[in-house]
């Protein structure tokens, strides 16, 4: 027996994509599978599971998993997800939401858990994503499922289905967003989707699946590193002292809409200001939205949406209506972000070399046999052993903390081209580097990040030089004249332990 799928009601029908043809069941739950959009706020996905479990009376379930063989699974990344987990588990508690987290304790375990879940629900929900391996993950499980399988995209302001192909350049698709945005800046995700749940009790649900696949021991969540230790994942590439999780992205939202916002169009380029946002981490791992973020700057601002300029100039200053600062955020918010975005969406290549302009590849291709000197492998740059103080501090801020300091992190992309063996190579040893050890990497906004570096969203630029080409330059030597680095690299001249140099 099944029964009549339910209107899609508040979540926009262009953020749901079927991943099965099959109808919603007589089941016990509605099953949201959270992959992704890692929070109980602010998510289109959740919105849309509970809706389901309204609609059709009956409990919610909420599986949040944490697999140990995703590329570059370390310590650093299973803490940051760790995190968010005890976060979620408290709030989902709260609602009297059953919650159910699993962290394999070893490659493949998990297998099995989700069509056991999928069986006995009436339909399932999960995030849409469109990087890493998570589209290959649903393309696999939407075999498993054989009731009605929803993807949700929570990912940003635009829907990932509104554009019809990437884009060459930012301002190609900032005049894009100035034509476009402006319906989609009136339809956010709830703010707690939980509130007033009402929903039918679920006790106990899944107990024959909690037997086979237990949760993990409260010591985990605590921070235990022998727990930790436990995991088969990457030692070496330790946490960093930074905590994850939506209850910590909230109060580093709040802290930067009212300390930093307003000086952010002219500090964030200084490395020893502290002016940055520092949430692409928590955007990365789905501990905060997008929306959330621009509704605060928006209430922040006293802004509404008749403050928009009308036309598309594409140009940077001016559209929103706002002060200086907060257009300067958005702009990187929304214009580079969805940028990424809206590559992921429409081409295979958006972490590859291949994925560069023609431009790029062929002035690239004209210097690769030119000198490097100095030239440097990856154990190398890995080590921050390189002759460049500064690229060295660059590198040893990523390798501690998760993160380069903007402007530095370009500077850091530039160099690694300067020394790779050819530009292939250096490609690839950014994209190791950057997906190994950096927080919000792995993510559609650094791979835009990344291939900025070898000419993508860019032009080229006079004069003509060894190695770049008409690849935009960038030099340790400019970028101190440019800034005060004493204190950054006072900061960042040295590292204990693992690779000490």
């Amino acid at each position: 027996m099944t029964a009549s799928r339910p209107a899609l009601a508040s979540v926009p029908s262009a953020r749901v994509r079927s991943l099965t043809n099959a109808p919603v069941a007589a089941g016990k739950y509605v099953l949201y599978w959270m992959i992704a959009a890692r929070r109980s706020n602010w998510n289109f996905a959740l919105q849309r599971a509970v809706h389901l479990a309204r609609e059709l009376k009956r409990p919610l379930l909420v599986l949040e998993g944490l697999r140990v063989d995703y590329p570059y699974a370390s310590d650093r990344f299973h803490r940051f997800v760790l995190d968010g987990m005890r976060d979620n588990q408290a709030r989902f508690a709260k609602a009297k939401v059953d919650y159910y987290p699993y962290v394999e304790p070893a490659p493949g375990a998990a297998r099995g858990l989700l069509e056991s879940l999928a069986r006995e629900a009436c339909a399932v929900v999960t995030d849409d994503y469109p990087c890493f391996f998570l589209p290959r993950m649903l393309a696999r499980a939407s075999k498993d499922v054989q009731v009605a399988f929803e993807a949700v995209d929570s990912n940003g302001i635009l829907p990932l289905g509104h554009t019809r192909a990437a884009f060459a350049r930012a301002y190609d698709f900032r005049r894009y967003l100035q034509r476009e945005l402006r319906p989609h800046l009136q339809v956010l995700p709830a703010e707690d989707p939980l509130t007033g749940l009402a929903l039918t009790p679920g006790v106990g649900l899944a107990r024959e699946a909690r037997k086979r696949w237990p949760e993990p021991p409260a010591e985990l969540w605590n921070g235990d590193a022998a727990e930790l230790a436990r995991l088969p994942v990457d030692h070496r590439v330790l946490p960093c002292s930074v905590r994850g999780g939506p209850v910590a992205a909230q109060q580093l939202l709040k802290r930067f809409v009212q300390e930093r916002l307003g000086s952010y169009a002219e500090d964030r380029n200084d490395a020893a200001a502290d002016a940055t946002s520092e949430l692409s981490p928590y955007l990365h791992f789905g501990h905060i939205s997008a929306h959330q973020i621009f509704a605060q700057i928006t209430e922040h601002e006293r802004w509404s949406v008749a403050k928009l300029a009308q036309g598309a100039s594409g140009k940077r200053e001016g559209w929103w209506g706002m002060g200086a600062g907060a257009e300067a955020f958005l702009d990187q918010l929304i214009t580079w972000r969805e940028l990424g975005f809206a590559a992921c969406q429409h081409s295979q290549d958006y972490a590859r070399y291949a994925g560069l302009p023609e431009w790029a590849k062929a002035t690239l291709k004209l210097h690769r046999k030119d000198r490097r000197d100095p030239a440097y492998n990856l154990g190398q740059l890995e080590r921050a052993a390189t002759h460049d103080e500064l690229w060295n501090a660059a590198q040893r801020q990523l390798r501690q903390s998760g993160r380069i300091h903007n402007y530095l992190r370009m500077l850091w992309g530039k160099k690694i081209l300067h020394w790779g063996a050819d530009p292939e190579a250096a490609f690839e040893i950014a994209v190791k580097l950057n997906d190994k050890y950096a927080l919000d990497g792995r993510d559609p906004n650094s791979y835009s990040g990344i291939s900025w570096v070898f000419g993508k969203y860019d032009r080229a630029w006079g004069p003509e030089r060894e190695i770049f080409g008409t690849v935009r330059y960038m030099s340790s030597d400019n970028t101190r004249r440019k800034l005060d680095v004493s204190s950054y690299l006072k900061r960042w001249s040295a590292e204990p332990g693992l690779f000490a140099d």
